[in-house]
């Protein structure tokens, strides 16, 4: 087993949620304070950590971002070194992202480039965002990136492959919580009550016009109710209910066509049913657009790499706030495979960690050929 499987494993047992990853800094820091540390600088913010490695003639700043948070997940893999942390999992690669980081800035920490390289582990990837405020932070802006680059885990791709496209590769996304409130009551007496599970049904169907008849059909959109709750027994009316969803579009202008019309659809739902609505519309995320200049050098280069083998990706309905950091700063991400039978979030997600040396030698040859003159 190599030193940063071994490591993927340790990071694996201590999931933990946004801004609460306090064993999982703690881990990394002791590890980055164990590397040669003549060219390093080391900075925290909140749960999150920027390293910085002085390059030997700088004229940029090559980024690096990494995830560290996991999710609230009851794990069921089986294996030997399953979660420690009761209904918490790394389901979304988070550790393998963290582990292919540190080997990175392990080699770099002996064998400096003449560009300076800035690593960013950010807390909060899955919620509620860590990147906007890290970006706001005067420890992001200190270190800035003139480039900035990210992967992701692909289940559906075997180990060896990396996946990327110029433009947008992930949506624009929105969560969804919105409470309808009304009167409850005994269910032989209807007539004196306002039924949430009658409202909150006619709500969820309605949501359904927004893609078929709100958005461009030469964009794209979905509008998801994942959770719905309402109730304490069969005999009495609900007085209150609860959605719990998500707006994923493929353009900016499309998440506020649809976020206006999920409010002029509750709207109705209070004139209808006699009833008060809330909704917060919780953490949401700016597309990932990459590049195309970057992507196009980054293209080549993964393909001429006898160790990779290169997929034209499409763009994916699924989210992430690196979004916001390609927002200002120019760069991509990439799909990292590493076939699993099972996918992202699943319970069951078995990542193949042969994938995490093949990154980490991708890496830091595509970083020496970026920083080296």
């Amino acid at each position: 087993m190599s030193q940063f499987t071994a490591i993927r494993r340790d990071l694996h047992q201590i999931p933990e949620l946004g801004f609460q990853e306090f064993k999982t800094q703690a881990y990394l820091l002791e590890y980055l304070h164990s590397l040669p540390q003549e060219r390093m600088e080391i900075q925290t913010w909140r749960t999150g950590i920027l390293v910085k490695i002085k390059g030997t003639n700088p004229s940029k700043t090559i980024g690096w971002r990494t995830d560290i948070d996991g999710l609230p997940i009851t794990e069921q893999t089986g294996l030997s070194f399953t979660s420690t942390h009761e209904g918490r999992m790394h389901a979304c690669g988070h550790d393998l992202h963290m582990s292919i980081a540190l080997g990175v800035v392990t080699h770099f920490a002996s064998h400096p480039i003449d560009d300076d390289l800035v690593f960013i582990f950010q807390p909060a990837e899955e919620g509620p965002g860590g990147a906007e405020p890290m970006m706001a932070s005067k420890e992001f802006r200190a270190w800035l990136p003139d480039e900035i680059y990210a992967l992701h885990i692909a289940p559906e791709h075997p180990a060896g492959t990396i996946s990327t496209k110029p433009g947008l590769l992930f949506a624009n996304t929105s969560e969804l919580f919105i409470d309808i409130r009304g009167k409850g009551g005994h269910a032989a007496y209807p007539h004196e009550t306002k039924d949430m599970v009658v409202a909150a049904s006619y709500f969820v169907t309605q949501l359904q016009s927004i893609v078929s008849r709100n958005v461009d059909p030469l964009d794209s959109a979905v509008v998801t109710v994942g959770k719905m709750t309402a109730g304490t027994v069969q005999n009495v009316i609900a007085d209150h209910a609860r959605l719990e969803g998500t707006i994923r579009t493929l353009s900016p202008e499309a998440m506020v066509k649809a976020k206006a019309r999920v409010q002029s659809l509750l709207k109705g739902i209070e004139a209808a049913f006699d009833c008060e609505t809330e909704i917060d519309c919780g953490s949401g995320y700016y597309q990932v657009f990459n590049d195309p200049e970057v992507t196009g050098r980054f293209v080549q280069f993964a393909m001429q790499q006898a160790d990779i083998q290169f997929v034209q990706a499409r763009e994916a309905m699924t989210g992430e706030d690196f979004g916001f950091m390609l927002k200002e700063i120019p760069g991509l991400m990439f799909w990292l495979g590493v076939g699993s039978e099972y996918g992202l979030h699943h319970a069951k997600l078995n990542p193949d960690e042969t994938a995490i040396e093949t990154a980490i030698s991708f890496i830091r040859r595509y970083f020496e050929h970026l920083g080296t003159r």
